[in-house]
């Protein structure tokens, strides 16, 4: 197997950093070996150097998308952090029926992985509404920087030991059997996630609306403090007056460098 100098772990996190904002600290230099190495000889590079050159120079982007692939850990399943899907369910999603005069629910699930987090969304919206729902404009977007989880959220296909912690009646209503090791959501739901590829690093979101609702779970912990930071000034600013941001429960928000207002753990809210 290839190894990768100090010199050249620092050239790729930095690079890495720069336009992603994923911080790889020094530990992370074996884990990075082992995830790029089989690229490497696929492309028969003799060093991670040539390797680095290659990226800079593919204008295709490709290259690119492969690197992030291999960097990002999108570890998630239906329900995870389920605390959160009962606030929206039970508090956030009453609030957005009683005071919406336009009836458009406007939710971003910002690091959406491979699906699980915008679906169980969906779900929760379908379920709520009921048959009031088509009268309302309740499409979700869901972006991530990974063309390779995009690709899978999209087929809207998990094994049924992924869907194992979803309740009955979802398994009954929205999911149908592909076989004994495979299911699929059914349409109605799969076309309500719009799926973008996204880079959480753009100097500025290109979004015309504001919105009630940000998701951004388990993402940020990618990020050093400053960068973190800089993020949740840009999801404040691209959040209605009243709505809601996200993160994951391993994260935080200092209170004194926010906006946003705590409302419960891992739960802050844009004041009205």
């Amino acid at each position: 197997m290839l190894t990768i100098s100090n010199r050249e772990f620092k050239q790729l996190a930095d690079y890495i950093k720069a336009n992603y904002g994923i911080h790889l600290k020094n530990e992370k230099q074996t884990l990075l070996t082992g995830r790029l190495s089989n690229v490497l000889l696929e492309k028969n590079f003799a060093s991670f150097e040539d390797y680095f050159k290659y990226i800079v120079a593919d204008k295709s982007g490709d290259a690119l998308v492969t690197l992030i692939d291999k960097v990002t850990t999108n570890h998630t399943f239906f329900m995870r952090e389920v605390d959160h899907f009962n606030f929206f369910k039970e508090m956030v999603l009453p609030q957005l029926a009683n005071n919406s005069k336009t009836k458009d629910l406007r939710i971003w699930s910002a690091g959406c992985s491979s699906g699980e987090e915008p679906y169980t969304l969906a779900m929760i919206i379908d379920q709520f509404f009921g048959m009031e729902k088509k009268w309302w404009d309740t499409k979700i977007l869901a972006t991530d920087i990974s063309s390779k989880v995009l690709d899978i959220a999209l087929t809207g296909i998990y094994s049924n030991d992924r869907i194992a912690t979803v309740p009955t009646f979802w398994k009954l209503n929205y999911f149908k059997k592909l076989d004994h090791e495979k299911s699929v959501l059914i349409e109605k739901i799969r076309n309500e996630v719009i799926y973008r590829k996204f880079n959480l690093m753009d100097k500025t979101f290109p979004f015309k609306k504001k919105f009630q609702v940000i998701f951004c779970r388990n993402v940020m912990i990618y990020f050093d403090s400053k960068t973190k930071m800089e993020l949740v000034k840009k999801f404040y600013d691209a959040t209605e007056p009243g709505g809601y941001l996200f993160i994951g429960h391993s994260e935080s928000l200092n209170r004194n460098e926010t906006e946003y207002k705590y409302i419960m753990p891992a739960v802050y809210r844009k004041e009205l």
